[in-house]
């Protein structure tokens, strides 16, 4: 059997064809890895921070000391609404994009998480 000596080089280009979009494809997984591993760190900082603030007697300062303490997120915005029975503390973060090729396309992600808790008496 003679062997064609068109196919010669096909599995290489068909390689260097897939390369790039297999590439583009793993960055943007690690990349949703990233935005998903941040706003998980954003709802522990909210749950931390409703946490301190039910039981407070400044809920506000106690919100931004507890939400600040469970995340190494920065910088973070905290925001609390307080009632006469519930406190509500909202945690955002901007999340920057580093992952090459993938920030260009998709820029940076607003991310935020809210908890509402019962006050408890200080």
């Amino acid at each position: 059997m003679a062997r064609h000596r068109r196919d010669d080089g096909q599995a290489a280009v068909e390689f260097a064809i897939a390369l790039p979009l297999v590439i583009v494809l793993l960055l943007g997984v690690i990349q949703v890895v990233l935005v998903a591993r941040d706003q998980i760190a954003l709802e522990l900082a909210a749950r931390d921070g409703a946490r301190a603030a039910s039981v407070a007697a400044d809920p506000a300062a106690a919100a931004e000391r507890g939400a600040r303490e469970a995340t190494g997120l920065r910088p973070i915005t905290v925001a609390t609404m307080t009632g006469a029975r519930r406190v509500t503390v909202t945690v955002g973060h901007t999340n920057p994009t580093a992952v090459p090729i993938i920030g260009i396309v998709i820029g940076d992600v607003e991310l935020s998480a809210s908890v509402t808790l019962a006050r408890e008496p200080p």
